[in-house]
């Protein structure tokens, strides 16, 4: 577990190797969530960040509306 301080402008940075290891980028955005005493920086994803992950998805037997249940 890394340590880090808070500045006294309430800045606290993310060590390299985190960053580095998650992708993290300079401008990006993060939801903050509070649990307790613990806070939680999830990185924002955009609808954009999706695209192209079904490419080359097997369509083949799909149901139809009228077989689902």
């Amino acid at each position: 577990m890394q340590e880090v301080i808070m500045s006294e402008q309430y800045q606290v940075a993310i060590p390299k190797e985190i960053l580095d290891s998650l992708h993290l980028k300079v401008g990006q955005k993060f939801v903050v969530e509070v649990k307790g005493d613990s806070i939680t920086l999830m990185p924002k994803s955009s609808i954009e960040s999706f695209r192209g992950i079904l490419k080359g998805a097997n369509t083949e037997n799909i149901r139809d509306r009228s077989e689902r249940i």
